[in-house]
């Protein structure tokens, strides 16, 4: 029988951080964030613009893309793996070694695939390498999301793990920009034909920086307070009963896991359609060129830097489901309209249209961090709210972009699109409904 968990709030130990302890520990968590979506996400943007072409040879374009697409996929088949793991081993042996292993896994694959050459060199095994370590970049960061919430709210003040929270969701935002700025100076710099040659891997080889944050994460952060009592609590009880983060979760939580999933699954369906499926249907289907709908994505991106800490921040005085479904329902009323003005082919509606939906993305996120961690107790957290952030990594956004180009293939029809989005936003409300009477949430 699934029920809630125990009232276990998040609040600081004994031990309670110096406010110099607290900026470290969210400007790193915020760092290893930011870093580790960057490099996941110019994996993203490279699928759209050059990788299908480079790994998946074939005579149909919309083969290839979705060859592409579908290896962008199997990073997020992998990302409950990494949850499982690290959140298993993080709820025993701490947030921070976790964080720092997820750190260096992420760096090692995204430099791996900055060097990997292509079909034409190697033939076969090029995509097949490019598989595996998207799948490691796919464990990596099913790692890491976990550990970096958890260092950031479990040092959070009392009233405030939505803020504190909110600095780690602000990585999403932070990669995306990052990446597309990238890839636009490479581009611009490169030309066209040298892009596609090599300028595409620049972009790759910069993740390499994220092994110094690693770095200092494992030789100038402390563990958190929560962690700390929760070992202890941990330590006595293991002496009479053999028990696991995961087995807790497996027998008393599962129902918790899925309805956070559910709850978010449209989330990161509608961020990757945006990010990812409209970069590729934009210039392959609108003829738009690359440059200035990668511009669009940025400038959009920028505006998530304002929208996430400030709905955390309402989430701290009212409460975080209501914040949460207000994003979900505004999803659900903004998907026809964002099709429409998309479909015009106009840059200026592309930008309103995708500014819109971010502002409802933004809306959720912001809070998001804070809800996941207070629907888990201390020993089981970094299980639960990782598996709940995967699941609906899964559902939604590997699948995305790759449901996108099916729907609009099959279709003919971006409304197609609008209805997959209004799906997911319909399971998103119910299951948001249903956790209202288990979160901790004030």
């Amino acid at each position: 029988m699934d029920t809630a968990p125990s009232a276990q709030p998040l609040t600081p130990a004994s031990t309670t951080p110096a406010d110099r302890s607290r900026r470290r520990v969210a400007t790193a968590a915020a760092l290893a964030s930011a870093v580790e979506w960057y490099d996941y996400f110019v994996f993203g943007i490279a699928a759209a613009l050059v990788l299908g072409d480079l790994y998946f040879p074939s005579g149909n374009p919309t083969a290839r893309v979705l060859a592409s697409f579908a290896t962008f996929a199997v990073g997020f088949l992998a990302r409950p793996l990494g949850g499982i793991v690290a959140g298993q081993l993080g709820d025993r042996r701490g947030r921070k070694p976790m964080l720092v292993l997820a750190l260096t896994v992420m760096g090692l694959a995204t430099t791996g695939i900055g060097l990997l050459p292509t079909y034409d060199t190697i033939g076969v095994a090029a995509p097949v390498l490019l598989v595996l370590l998207r799948v490691a970049q796919g464990v990596a960061v099913g790692a890491q999301w976990g550990g970096a919430m958890l260092l950031a709210t479990e040092y959070a003040p009392e009233g405030r793990r939505g803020i504190y929270g909110s600095v780690v969701q602000l990585g999403v935002p932070i990669g995306v920009v990052s990446a597309n700025t990238v890839f636009l100076v490479a581009g611009a710099l490169t030309g066209e034909s040298a892009f596609e040659a090599w300028g595409w891997r620049v972009p790759f080889l910069v993740g390499l920086l994220v092994l110094g944050l690693a770095w200092y994460i494992h030789t100038r952060v402390e563990e958190t307070p929560d962690f700390r009592r929760a070992e202890r609590e941990l330590a006595q009880r293991e002496k009479s009963e053999r028990t696991s983060p995961l087995r807790t979760i497996l027998r008393g939580h599962l129902g918790t896991v899925f309805l956070a999933g559910g709850s978010f699954a449209v989330n990161t369906a509608t961020f990757y359609i945006l990010i990812t499926g409209v970069l590729d249907y934009t210039t392959r289907e609108l003829d738009m060129a690359r440059g200035p709908v990668l511009t669009v994505s940025l400038c959009v991106s920028l505006t998530q830097l304002v929208l996430i800490p400030a709905s955390a921040a309402l989430s701290d005085r009212i409460g975080r489901i209501r914040i949460y479904a207000l994003g979900a329902a505004g999803l659900a009323l903004w998907a026809v309209p964002l099709f429409l003005l998309i479909d015009t082919g106009s840059l200026l509606w592309l930008a309103v249209g995708t500014f819109v939906a971010s502002c409802f993305l933004s809306v959720m996120y912001g809070p998001q961090a804070a809800l996941f961690a207070e629907l888990f107790t201390a020993e089981m957290r970094y299980t639960g709210a990782s598996l709940g952030y995967q699941i609906a990594a899964v559902g939604g956004g590997g699948l995305a972009p790759f449901v996108m180009v099916l729907l609009l293939e099959a279709t003919g029809t971006s409304m197609a699109v609008s209805g997959y989005i209004i799906a997911l936003a319909v399971i998103a409300l119910v299951s948001i409904k249903i956790l209202a009477g288990r979160a901790r949430a004030r």
